[in-house]
């Protein structure tokens, strides 16, 4: 066997796709470099042939380490396979259901390495005692909660007009409150606003914890935990009751300081927390002369509830600032803020320096697990009323991709989360250099060894407090575009993820929590994929501006379907591909106009996007403002013709500074998707996007506030028609000659 033979033997091993096919479609292989590269950073040794023989038997060894895996998966109704080494051909077995049902029987051999248990008709997690070992088998429905579900537990299902719901960045909300952002209050009066005008969802950016002691790393997509939240979004007054809040910023004199924080149209985030967290220390530091006994069990139940994650998480904070605050220079600050550089006695939450935490800085402990409960209340309350109000689903919460490699969760979960790499992209049209995320994500192989504990643990909290979850690029629960540190986003490699276990495990979780399940399907999508989501229930994203029909090929029969979903750059070619009528569109998804990572319907419609672009220097060596503004004319000429051609339209093509927004959310309605989505920024007719792509400065990324105060936003007559346009695709009423909106 040749040395290239057992290297690219050893990355299948490893679970790396050697083969695969880009964003053109064309068939990609990966280099011996790139092989070396990236097995380099997963610890196993390549560099010669017997290097790689060590490496396989090194991998073969660890999986042969344990008589069971401690968790394996199936499906209600169907036989179980279980991993088994012996070639006994027969094994009896006791299964103990949620329940309390014991099940006994006979497990037989199917093959090499495999024994089967009869169906278990019951989902959920069960303990499989298989001889004198055991495991636990998680038993997933066959499809996830689904938004039909909600309505019909809700009393729903024969409402008028067709399911939508509001996309909002909370941060950006206001509600009449020196706040200096959106908090969860300001959530649950939208979400309460929102059910008056018909909505049944409310679906939020991640809330996410970032980094107290570092409030300028405020991306809500590049998080120091996932399974804990952002307590600058939490409202003191829902547990202390205003008049203590309007006390502590009196004691505090910062009153004026968030009246100008509240004016501002763009949040400074390392101002305004600085400010909330101050008066968030001022009544941890007086809770219990200000709490009443029935809140202060509550919080000590909550403690008590949140475990070993909570306290870690509590810990790498508290470490964090103190090693901060005692930061000299640039250098040490850097040392400081991230854990790899911390001192070896403080690397890992069981170590006894970190241990130590509990008693030496038991009040800063006590402080931070006081932060995440009041933001897991604002979030619970928010999620109730939300509900109370009628709403079918309710919060919608977002699943970043991963994590800061530097944060708590990968400091709490080190033998699950990849050390060594970020997530990414490869090279593809937008992007020809790649993309490099910056962020962590699990280890397939570290998910496999712990029972996908951490994978569990990170679902459960997202959906702890909501009634549906946006999983963000759902194509990494397939694979992953691995990226070694240090490297270029090209000499990355696709890591492959164990898709039918995590999406069992989604399923599960789904229905204990009753919440429906979204995936982000945007990008170079793996063939099958999007088979898998739809057979689970998982429920993709068409959005308006990348469904299109597709070219055809070679071969082809000439059918006009759905194009794969890809984002896409502002430019178009001179000849666009053609839109496809909303009744075309994949039907097991939620419809949405646009994302935060895209111009609104005002921005796209005027070009703002390639403005922004140009101003930037984005544009591509071949690229010139002028000619990507004729290729949008030419898509906005083409999705006019569509909407026409329908009789969803009339009249020539609106200029580009009169948006159709009416007559595209009407559109939007005669998608046959479940659930339709629109971005509070195209019901207020925005031309300015919450997030521009490869931009870290110069684009005021998360930081937009809106004008509109949430309580009244759906008393404004263009709110109200917007909504009728997407809720009863009533629109042309409001078109005029040449199809602009009446008021847009």
């Amino acid at each position: 066997m040749s040395e290239h033979e057992s290297l690219w033997r050893l990355a299948e091993r490893a679970g790396l796709q050697v083969r695969w096919r880009d964003a053109w479609n064309n068939p990609q292989q990966l280099s011996p470099d790139a092989l070396h590269t990236v097995l380099t950073a997963l610890e196993l040794p390549c560099g010669t042939q017997g290097e790689c023989e060590a490496s396989l038997a090194r991998l073969a060894a660890d999986d042969g380490a344990m008589a069971l895996p401690p968790l394996i998966t199936a499906d209600q109704g169907r036989p179980v396979a279980v991993p088994w080494a012996h070639t006994v051909p027969q094994r009896p077995y006791r299964l103990e259901l949620e329940d309390g049902t014991t099940v006994e029987g006979v497990a037989q051999r199917t093959g090499a390495g495999t024994m089967e248990i009869a169906p278990i008709d019951q989902w959920g997690y069960h303990r499989l005692l298989l001889g004198d070992v055991e495991t636990t088998v998680a038993v997933a429905p066959p499809r996830c909660f689904g938004v039909a579900d909600a309505l019909a537990a809700n009393g729903h299902a024969d409402r008028t007009g067709k399911p939508w719901g509001l996309a909002v960045q909370l941060y950006g909300l206001r509600r009449g409150a020196d706040t200096g952002l959106g908090d969860l209050t300001t959530l649950a009066l939208a979400a309460e606003a929102a059910a008056q005008a018909g909505a049944d969802a409310i679906a939020i950016n991640p809330l996410h914890a970032g980094f107290a002691a570092l409030p300028e790393r405020y991306s809500p997509y590049s998080p120091s935990s996932r399974i804990v939240f952002n307590p600058l979004y939490a409202d003191p007054a829902r547990v202390f009751g205003q008049d203590a809040v309007h006390q502590a910023v009196a004691a505090l004199g910062i009153g004026a300081a968030l009246a100008e924080a509240e004016r501002r149209t763009e949040i400074d985030w390392p101002a305004t927390a600085a400010l909330r967290l101050r008066l968030f220390q001022w009544l941890w530091q007086h809770h219990d002369a200000l709490l009443p006994p029935a809140q202060k069990q509550a919080f000590a139940a909550f403690r008590a509830r949140g475990g070993k994650a909570l306290l870690a998480h509590a810990t790498f904070e508290a470490i964090q600032a103190e090693r901060l605050a005692a930061a000299t220079d640039e250098a040490s600050a850097r040392d400081a803020a991230d854990w790899r550089r911390w001192p070896a006695t403080l690397q890992s939450p069981d170590g006894a320096a970190a241990a130590a935490m509990a008693t030496t800085g038991a009040d800063a402990l006590g402080y931070h697990a006081f932060l995440q409960w009041l933001a897991a209340d604002g979030l619970a309350d928010a999620q109730r009323r939300a509900r109370d109000a009628g709403m079918a689903i309710g919060v919608i919460a977002d699943l970043a991709v991963g994590t800061d490699p530097g944060g708590s969760h990968a400091w709490a979960r080190q033998t699950e989360i990849l050390n060594g790499f970020h997530a990414g992209a490869p090279p593809d049209l937008y992007n020809p250099l790649g993309q490099d995320w910056g962020v962590a994500v699990f280890s397939p192989r570290g998910l496999r060894r712990n029972g996908y504990a951490a994978f569990i643990e990170m679902l459960r909290a997202n959906l702890a407090h909501a009634g549906g979850l946006r999983i963000d690029h759902v194509l990494g629960l397939a694979r992953m575009w691995l990226v070694p540190a240090g490297a270029p986003a090209s000499a990355g490699a696709y890591l492959s993820f164990p898709l039918d276990d995590l999406l069992r495990l989604v399923a599960i979780e789904s229905w204990r929590h009753r919440a429906i399940i979204i995936g982000e399907n945007l990008g170079t999508v793996p063939e099958t994929l999007n088979d898998a989501l739809e057979s689970r229930g998982v429920l993709g994203i068409d959005v308006l501006w990348f469904v299109r029909e597709e070219e055809e090929e070679d071969g082809a029969d000439g059918d006009n379907v759905a194009a794969p979903a890809t984002e896409a750059p502002a430019s178009a070619t001179p000849d666009p591909a053609p839109f496809l009528p909303p009744e075309a569109w994949p039907a097991l998804a939620v419809a949405t106009t646009t994302t935060h990572d895209l111009p609104t319907i005002a921005g796209w419609w005027a070009g703002n996007d390639i403005a922004w672009r140009a101003r930037l220097h984005q544009l591509g060596a071949d690229e010139t403002e002028a000619g990507l503004l004729d290729g949008r004319a030419a898509e906005r000429a083409a999705l006019w013709q569509a909407m026409v051609d329908a009789g969803a339209a009339q009249g020539e093509v609106p200029p580009a500074d009169r948006p159709p927004v009416d007559v595209l959310l009407a559109w939007l309605h005669r998608a046959p998707t479940p659930l339709r989505l629109v971005p509070v920024e195209d019901l207020l007719a925005l031309a300015e996007q919450p997030n521009l792509p490869g931009t870290v400065a110069g684009h005021p990324n998360w930081q937009r506030r809106l004008d509109a105060d949430v309580r009244h936003l759906f008393t404004r007559a263009d709110v109200a028609r917007r909504v009728a346009a997407v809720r009863d695709g009533a629109a042309l009423g409001a078109v005029r000659a040449n199809g602009a909106d009446a008021d847009a």
